[in-house]
């Protein structure tokens, strides 16, 4: 490179100097000098060099990053000698060597004194990720892109940042770059001007470095504060990438602070108030209300029914007759539905809820429009080894006992001549509402014939009658 003195010299004289130090200089190969645009064409930009010839380099060293040509006549480049005259007066030069070779010279002083460099992280490798500084690939351990481990690096991906040279092996075009020193000296006097004012209650402002399954650590300026997923939102948070991503601003409240350990635990639900308290005033036992279903499990469905506020519909209070179905053949994701409360235990922050106590309880309906001693009709549901269950009105069973089946012959037999699907008629023994239980009998539709007969005998009358067993007793 030329080295100008500070005073102004005429542009003639500055030409003149030029043109001597050229024709006196001795030209290498690999060495960079200055030569001046000529002119530009569709292919080449054309230079003086001082040469026997003008120079012909290719236009394409000559652009920017929006491939814009950035030079014009008369202005003075750096370009590398490619290869000495080849006998015909051309020598071949490169802008794009003498901006590599700049590049690694800027690296070199950086090494040597400490300075920070800018790249754009360019991609992922094994160990780390490559970037990219003024030309040069360099490789950034994983273990130096922060001053935390990163599990996931994509965030960082096609970003510019600054960085600190740790190693360098130009003959093996090898660099290694930390980002993790740039920030440990970056932080070290906010660190010490955060610790002092930090404490539990204040809010404080930080950007979002890392994300893991469990939450988001933030950086607060020099130390870092975790931001749990259960402290996100009053409401149910699956994955804290839902709310956040890298390099959000977030503002947080401090829960706990460990200054021994320098440990920081941030809130973003703390800041605004928690819909829990006064819930029971709100929602009393019975309230009807809509809701949304926010998540599905084996055991039932939450059903969202404020911001932030959560229900439990047990799989037991979905419907009045399916009580073993899955909750998802009832209800999907995002349905709106009607639900009762049943339960709040603020302390606990459970709310039970129900969604067959917004529908008709059949059992009720039917002890409504039925009593003991009614004929029913209905078909066979299912036959077990203690009785057969008759399906009623409303989706509901009653269960026909063995024993209710004949009056003379043994229920065990007396089931042999039903099976599933036949339509029978019985006769209301019981019904019990709360236990949800319906009892049936289909030989009260004749009559006890014991009571019969005793019933057209008076008191000591003589009958007569055939043996069919004896008792040894």
């Amino acid at each position: 490179m030329i080295k100008t003195s500070s005073q102004a010299v005429p542009s003639e004289s500055f030409a003149a100097l030029f043109e001597e130090s050229l024709a006196t200089k001795e030209m290498r190969i690999g060495e960079v000098i200055t030569a001046e645009v000529v002119r530009i064409d569709d292919n080449f930009v054309v230079v003086n060099a001082g040469l026997k010839s003008e120079s012909y380099v290719a236009v394409e060293e000559f652009h920017d990053d929006r491939g814009q040509i950035e030079v014009k006549p008369g202005d003075f480049v750096s370009v590398a000698i490619e290869s000495l005259e080849d006998g015909h007066g051309e020598t071949r030069l490169s802008r794009d060597k003498a901006k590599r070779l700049a590049a690694w010279h800027e690296l070199e002083d950086a090494l040597e004194k400490g300075n920070i460099v800018s790249g754009m992280i360019s991609g992922k490798v094994k160990g780390g990720l490559t970037v990219m500084i003024n030309g040069i690939r360099a490789f950034l351990p994983g273990s130096l892109v922060d001053t935390r481990p990163v599990k996931d690096t994509t965030p960082y991906e096609n970003k510019e940042m600054e960085f600190k040279v740790i190693k360098l092996d130009r003959k093996r075009n090898n660099v290694v770059v930390s980002r993790r020193a740039v920030l440990e000296a970056s932080q070290g006097e906010e660190r010490q001007k955060l610790l002092e004012n930090l404490r539990e209650g204040i809010t404080v402002k930080g950007i979002v470095k890392n994300i893991t399954d469990y939450g988001a650590f933030v950086d607060l300026g020099g130390i870092d504060g975790l931001l749990h997923i259960t402290d996100l939102a009053w409401r149910r948070v699956k994955h804290p990438s839902e709310m956040l991503a890298v390099g959000d601003e977030v503002t947080a409240k401090v829960l706990k602070f460990d200054q021994e350990k320098n440990r920081v635990s941030l809130g973003m639900k703390q800041l605004g108030e928690d819909p829990w308290v006064g819930l029971s005033r709100r929602y009393p036992p019975n309230t009807r209300l809509f809701g949304k279903v926010s998540n599905l499990t084996d055991y039932g469905a939450f059903v969202e029914i404020e911001p932030g506020i959560e229900g439990l519909v047990h799989v037991s209070e979905m419907d009045w007759t399916n009580k073993n179905v899955h909750p998802s053949k009832v209800v999907q994701l995002g349905d709106e539905v009607e639900v009762m409360v049943l339960e709040i235990d603020e302390e606990r922050r459970r709310i039970s809820l129900g969604m067959k106590q917004c529908m008709a309880n059949p059992w009720e309906e039917f002890s409504m429009n039925s009593k003991k001693g009614d004929k029913v009709t209905g078909q066979i549901k299912s036959i077990t080894d203690f009785g057969i269950f008759i399906g009623l009105a409303g989706g509901i069973d009653g269960l026909v006992h063995l024993s209710d089946l004949s009056w003379n012959v043994p229920g065990e037999e007396a089931v042999r001549n039903y099976k599933k699907g036949d339509e029978v008629e019985a006769q209301v023994l019981s019904i019990d509402v709360e236990r949800e239980r319906i009892s049936l009998g289909v030989k009260q539709l004749e009559g006890d014939p014991f009571t019969n007969y005793v019933g057209g005998h008076e008191k000591n009358s003589v009958v007569t009658g055939t043996v069919k067993a004896i008792d040894a007793k």
